[in-house]
């Protein structure tokens, strides 16, 4: 009798932890901790950051987020709080309406129509890694990178243990 493996049910789940931060005073505005695979995605997770900083009275102007974060709730989310999405646009991204919204169309285009370096210059996208890398590497430092828990519940409590920076 041949066994077969899976090689995703073997594989140990990894804690994910998402953090938005306000890039100048790199204050922490909100974070997400979960098991791989249980949780929000990038994009969902900073709408909801963006909805709690919202509601605190803390008005937004920018939005800088890599390639993970050019979803189209998000640009309307930044268009309806009169924000500017600072978001890098997906090599296969579609300008169709039926597809997107004409927001993230908008962007789409603009980014095609300049480049990738004037885009990134003229919206100063750079300021984006003191926002995010920044505060990786600062909590990286502070609580090590590796988790010793093992099961998925523990691990997932290890990591809202260990956010309290």
């Amino acid at each position: 009798m041949t066994k077969y493996w899976d090689a995703d049910a073997m594989r140990r789940k990894h804690l994910v932890v998402i953090i938005t931060a306000e890039v100048k005073t790199k204050r922490i505005m909100g974070i997400e901790s979960h098991v791989e695979g249980t949780g929000p995605s990038e994009p969902e997770a900073a709408q909801k950051h963006i909805w709690d900083t919202k509601m605190r009275g803390i008005r937004i102007s920018k939005l800088y987020g890599d390639g993970a974060f050019d979803a189209n709730d998000l640009f309307d989310l930044m268009h309806h709080m009169g924000a500017m999405p600072v978001i890098k646009i997906r090599k296969n991204a579609s300008t169709d309406h039926s597809r997107g919204t004409k927001y993230c169309g908008k962007a789409i285009r603009e980014y095609r129509e300049k480049g990738y370096r004037q885009w990134a210059k003229e919206n100063n996208y750079g300021m984006r890694w003191p926002g995010t890398e920044g505060i990786f590497s600062a909590v990286k430092r502070k609580f090590w990178e590796n988790c010793v828990s093992r099961s998925a519940k523990g691990l997932e409590a290890e990591g809202y243990q260990r956010r309290g920076i």
